[in-house]
């Protein structure tokens, strides 16, 4: 039997919101008051727990190629590449591309190496593939903020919430990551199973601004 290829997988995955592709697609809104909204699929994302300063820290740090944030919302790295979210004081969540679309180390092989770090320095601390727990909906344009607004209680002005910005909140009854990669540009991680639900009530909030735009 002929062994099954990385990108003949790839084909065959279904993300949780594959079925609503051409609904995003259709929902967007051009313009000057325009929005849009699209599924960013697979990425990996391991759940990190480490005890910033040590040296099972810094070894975890040079692997990654990012430094660890050392504050409340902060994220190192870059969404292009490698990116490193705070969500406590010894509490990270680390973000790369999908790995079989960019060629880069599958989830399963990064986790192992971050664990092997910290069981070579017998540190407390863990590492956990959590890939197939979230799913990342990207919104932009102009409106973004002022959609996300209509279901986030958090001030979002870029004040109080800037580029490279990242929160645990709720997105209406939902519990996400929200994070802010670009002026005009949102990342939203719900768990897979909320995942539509947060799609839909983001699509909703969108259809203010396409009924203007028509008028």
């Amino acid at each position: 039997m002929a062994e099954t290829t990385a990108p003949e997988i790839a084909a065959l995955r279904r993300s949780p919101l594959h079925d609503l592709r051409e609904e995003m697609a259709q929902a967007e809104v051009t313009g000057d008051r325009g929005v849009s909204i699209r599924e960013i699929p697979f990425l990996t994302l391991i759940a990190l727990r480490v005890a910033p300063g040590t040296t099972e820290a810094a070894a975890i740090e040079s692997q990654l190629g990012v430094a660890l944030p050392s504050g409340v919302g902060q994220v190192t790295g870059s969404p292009e590449a490698t990116a490193v979210l705070w969500n406590g004081p010894d509490e990270f969540t680390v973000v790369q591309p999908d790995a079989m679309a960019s060629g880069g180390v599958l989830p399963e092989e990064l986790t192992a190496q971050l664990a092997g770090i910290l069981e070579e320095h017998e540190a407390r601390g863990q590492a956990v593939d959590v890939s197939a727990n979230r799913t990342t909906i990207e919104v932009s344009g102009p409106s973004a903020r002022a959609v996300l607004e209509k279901g986030c209680r958090m001030d979002l002005h870029p004040r109080g919430f800037p580029v490279g910005h990242a929160v645990s909140t709720n997105y209406g009854v939902v519990q996400v990551l929200l994070w802010r990669t670009g002026e005009q540009t949102w990342r939203i991680m719900p768990r897979a199973s909320f995942a539509e639900h947060t799609a839909r009530w983001f699509m909703d909030g969108m259809t203010e601004f396409g009924s203007q735009e028509v008028a």
